[in-house]
C-alpha cells in the first residue's frame, strides 16, 4: 500500500515538473493540438479524439404544470390546469417518448377532472450536413381521456421536421399529419364530425448563452372538427440547462384564430440521465 501511494505521489509530481496535462488525456499541453477533450475520450498522439467512450443511450424524465384558457366563440370560457409527466429515451439517432397528464377543468356551471389523452411516439434524426438536421416521427394518441363524443379511439400521427443552424441562430420548420379514427357523433342537440388534420409550423431560435435557448414559432393546423376554421397559434419557448443533469423549460402560446385556445402556459423540470 505504501509503495502504491508513493507511486501516485511521484506520478503527480513528475507531471507537474516535466509535462503539464490540463485535460488529463496523456498528452502534454505543449503537444496537445486538441485541448479540453472529454476525460472519457481515447486520443491520438496529438491529443485529438479517436473514439468516445461515452454511452450511446440517454434518457430523461420531465414533470410540469400547465394552464390553458379557452374562450371559443361557440363555447363557454374554460380554464384547465394540468400536471404532466413525460419520459424520453435516446439511442444514437433514435428517440422514443411517452407522455400523459392529469387535468382539472372549470367552466361556467361545471367542474371536471381526469386523465387527458396519452401519447407514445418514436423519431429518427439524420444529419445531411453538420448544420442541417431532418427528423422523422410517428406516434399514437391513446384515448385515455373519458369523453361522451365518440372520440375514444386511437389516433395516429406522422411528421417531418427540419432544422438549420447558422452560428447561434436556429431556423426550423415542420409538417405533421394526424389520422383521426374517432366516430362522428350526432344527437338532437349537437352534431360533431371529425376529420384528419394537416399542420405546418415554422420558427427561429437563438442560443443566448451556453445554458439558455429561446425560440418563437408560428403554427397553422386543421381543426379535428369539420367546418371549424384552421387553428393558428404563436408561441414562445425557452430551455435552460441548470447543470449537466437538471434542465427546465417554459412555454407560452397565444391563439391567433378564434378556434384556438386563448392562452397556454407551461413550466417543466427535467432530469437527464
Amino acid at each position: 500500500m505504501k509503495k502504491f501511494l508513493l507511486f501516485l505521489i511521484l506520478l503527480v509530481f513528475s507531471g507537474n515538473l516535466f509535462a503539464f496535462d490540463s485535460d488529463m488525456d496523456g498528452v502534454s499541453d505543449a503537444k496537445d493540438k486538441c485541448p479540453n477533450t472529454p476525460f472519457t475520450d481515447l486520443v491520438d498522439i496529438d491529443g485529438c479524439t479517436k473514439k468516445s467512450l461515452t454511452q450511446n443511450y440517454h434518457y430523461d424524465i420531465i414533470v410540469g404544470l400547465s394552464s390553458t384558457s379557452s374562450d371559443y366563440t361557440t363555447l363557454n370560457k374554460t380554464d384547465t390546469l394540468a400536471t404532466t409527466i413525460q419520459a424520453d429515451y435516446y439511442y444514437k439517432n433514435f428517440s422514443f417518448q411517452a407522455a400523459t397528464s392529469i387535468y382539472t377543468e372549470r367552466g361556467n356551471g361545471y367542474n371536471e377532472s381526469g386523465l387527458q389523452d396519452s401519447f407514445l411516439g418514436a423519431a429518427y434524426q439524420v444529419f445531411p450536413t453538420t448544420n442541417f438536421a431532418v427528423r422523422f416521427s410517428i406516434g399514437a394518441i391513446l384515448p385515455t381521456y373519458d369523453s361522451s363524443l365518440n372520440n375514444n379511439k386511437t389516433d395516429y400521427t406522422a411528421g417531418v421536421n427540419v432544422s438549420y443552424n447558422i452560428d447561434k441562430l436556429n431556423l426550423f420548420g415542420g409538417y405533421g399529419y394526424t389520422l383521426i379514427n374517432d366516430t362522428d357523433y350526432s344527437n338532437s342537440i349537437i352534431s360533431v364530425y371529425y376529420q384528419n388534420t394537416h399542420s405546418y409550423s415554422g420558427g427561429v431560435g437563438y442560443n443566448i448563452t451556453d445554458k439558455l435557448y429561446m425560440s418563437g414559432t408560428y403554427t397553422n393546423s386543421d381543426s379535428i372538427y369539420v367546418g371549424v376554421e384552421k387553428v393558428e397559434t404563436a408561441s414562445l419557448y425557452a430551455y435552460y440547462s441548470i447543470d449537466k443533469n437538471w434542465f427546465s423549460t417554459f412555454s407560452y402560446a397565444y391563439g391567433i384564430s378564434d378556434s384556438a385556445s386563448q392562452t397556454y402556459i407551461a413550466v417543466k423540470l427535467g432530469y437527464f440521465f
